[in-house]
């Protein structure tokens, strides 16, 4: 087993130690943001000793800074997750597009899901974030193009598509957790499973392009 393995391992230790211990509390402490930041820093850390595309290395610094602030109390610390993670995004659309042999999103079904999904948020999230609306806003329209942009991507990036698509689904996991589930039982449910669908989402966009840099 390589480096790069061996710290993918612990990656993944931690990211059980989360879900186990943290995803479905409230609580604020620095143990719950160190467990959860380090989870996907060290998935970054395993980018770089893969020889991963710079993007790619970007993507998961970011999603660690993401993941610190949004640990955090408070909305200012809140918005600072949303635009790290915008920026991830980005990082990995810039990347998606640059490996790309097609021009436009294929499947095209998958594609116009995903628009429509796009656009059903202004009916059923956009109401129920109040000040944060814009910034909810332009987050969706984000994730839809980084989205999008996998679509592009060649069967042997199947992996790095996969991750992508779980990506979206912890986002809507938390759009409904943050903003539209009022139950503390569903959130916390909510809570258990977009944790898992965001971890391995990020580690299979990383498998999908190790070595690749």
């Amino acid at each position: 087993m390589g480096q790069a393995e061996r710290i993918i391992g612990l990656a993944a230790a931690l990211a059980i130690v989360y879900l186990i211990r943290f995803a479905a509390r409230d609580e604020v402490s620095w143990a719950r943001t160190a467990v959860k930041t380090l989870s996907v820093a060290l998935l970054a850390l395993a980018a770089a000793g893969s020889s991963a595309p710079a993007a790619i290395i970007a993507g998961l610094t970011l999603g660690a800074v993401g993941d610190f602030c949004l640990s955090r109390p408070g909305e200012r610390a809140f918005l600072a997750g949303v635009a790290a993670f915008a920026l991830g995004h980005l990082a990995y659309a810039a990347v998606f597009l640059w490996q790309s042999p097609l021009p436009v999103p294929h499947p095209w079904p998958a594609a116009l899901a995903l628009v429509a999904l796009g656009v059903s948020t202004e009916f059923w999230l956009a109401p129920h974030a109040g000040a944060l609306r814009g910034a909810v806003r332009l987050y969706v329209a984000v994730i839809l193009v980084m989205a999008l942009a996998a679509l592009t991507l060649p069967s042997e990036r199947g992996l790095a598509v996969a991750g992508a698509g779980l990506f979206v689904l912890s986002d809507l996991l938390l759009a409904l957790e943050r903003f539209v589930i009022g139950d503390a039982g569903r959130r916390r449910l909510l809570a258990l499973l977009l944790w898992p669908a965001y971890w391995v989402g990020q580690a299979l966009i990383l498998l999908g392009f190790a070595g690749t840099g």
